[in-house]
């Protein structure tokens, strides 16, 4: 059974995510850490936990997302997973960081790009990958249909969307990822987005004032 911890970092309040199983294996999903503090928070947790990360994951790489990616792939020795559609975004993030006020972002590659169908396994568990283009040109998110999870990412947030007006964002993509993708996915499915509280799928369906009236 899938375990999920939370942490919000940085400035823009981004999502981590830590998935765990029984068997004390993990995947990191979008590292947000950028400070020293919320750097050994993280570390901190894997330890009291005794976890041994295997993966890391990046929904998208906007700046935010990828922040920790650096310093966890150094600190656990681990490959990072993304899209191919993603690899330019995240080579970019150097270029823009320190407009964000990031100057000290160290930089990080991708070591295997995913695609839609894909599975990501760690432990006794594994995450299926959906492609949801919009909020950027190779946005991913992993569900587990069995336990019913979704990391959304910054396409689908607690009676919110994801920008779409960001490089590589397109309103009608977006929209599509969503109605065509994610709103197929079960109703009591739990999102995990990249900002803000979780939800469900058929909250979202019912109440979301950008796209109810679509569903």
């Amino acid at each position: 059974m899938i375990t999920i911890k939370t942490f919000t970092f940085n400035a823009l309040q981004e999502n981590t995510y830590v998935l765990y199983d029984e068997t004390g294996e993990c995947v990191l999903i979008d590292p947000g850490c950028y400070d020293l503090d919320e750097k050994q928070e993280l570390k901190e947790f894997i330890e009291e936990k005794k976890l041994k990360p295997v993966k890391l994951l990046n929904t998208h790489c906007h700046v935010d997302h990828v922040l920790g990616n650096y310093f966890v792939k150094q600190l656990y020795n681990i490959k990072l997973y993304t899209s191919k559609e993603e690899e330019a975004a995240l080579r970019s993030v150097k270029v823009y960081a320190p407009m964000y006020g990031f100057e000290r972002y160290e930089e990080s590659e991708v070591d295997e790009v995913v695609k839609e169908g894909d599975r990501i396994t760690f432990g006794n568990s594994e995450l299926e990958i959906l492609f949801v283009p919009g909020h950027s040109v190779g946005h991913l998110a992993f569900i587990n249909k069995e336990e019913k999870i979704c990391m959304s990412g910054d396409v689908l947030f607690n009676q919110s969307v994801g920008r779409w007006d960001l490089p590589g964002g397109n309103q009608e993509v977006l929209f599509n990822s969503i109605l065509n993708k994610l709103y197929k996915l079960p109703d009591d499915m739990v999102v995990y987005p990249g900002h803000g509280p979780e939800t469900t799928i058929g909250r979202e369906k019912r109440t979301n004032p950008y796209c109810s009236l679509r569903a």
